[in-house]
């Protein structure tokens, strides 16, 4: 079966009533967890991003306190799991200043953690490539949220 596009998939739904409509959503949310963690976005967070950036936040931090540190493979893979997390989140908000905050507070995370992150490193290059993106991030940003968060990447090292 080939998908239909975006905008067939509209055309559809604006036919569906609101109890077929609901009944769509349900089923779709039951088929993977990605789709019913962005139905909970959009049903409780789309209008609250601080809510939905401190929930994300206190997400991270238990992520961090579950790192297994007797090997930098399991390191390695804890760090890379979190990312894909936080990208997921990102996704989800699609909102410039929740990426800035979110990337942020996982670099601060990332180096309050006493992990190594020397340069040429694998976990060095990885903190150096979320630098990059919150630095192209904060590019999209107004003039004003660009002056505070350029400051805030200066607290880290990484102007």
């Amino acid at each position: 079966m080939k998908a239909a596009s975006v905008s067939a998939l509209k055309s559809e739904l604006s036919r569906l009533s609101s109890t077929e409509l609901r009944d769509v959503s349900l089923k779709l949310a039951r088929f993977r967890t990605e789709n019913k963690e962005l139905l909970t976005y959009l049903l409780f967070y789309d209008n609250d991003e601080a809510g939905y950036i401190k929930s994300v936040k206190e997400e991270i931090d238990l992520l961090f306190d579950g790192i297994n540190t007797n090997h930098l493979y399991f390191v390695r893979k804890s760090i890379r799991k979190i990312i894909r997390l936080v990208n997921k989140y990102i996704r989800f908000s699609g909102n410039k200043q929740t990426e800035v905050e979110l990337r942020l507070y996982f670099v601060s995370k990332l180096q309050k953690s006493g992990i190594a992150l020397e340069p040429g490193s694998a976990l060095g290059n990885l903190f150096i490539g979320q630098a990059q993106k919150i630095k192209k991030a904060i590019a999209g940003l107004h003039e004003d949220l660009q002056y505070d968060y350029q400051s805030e990447l200066a607290k880290f090292g990484l102007d």
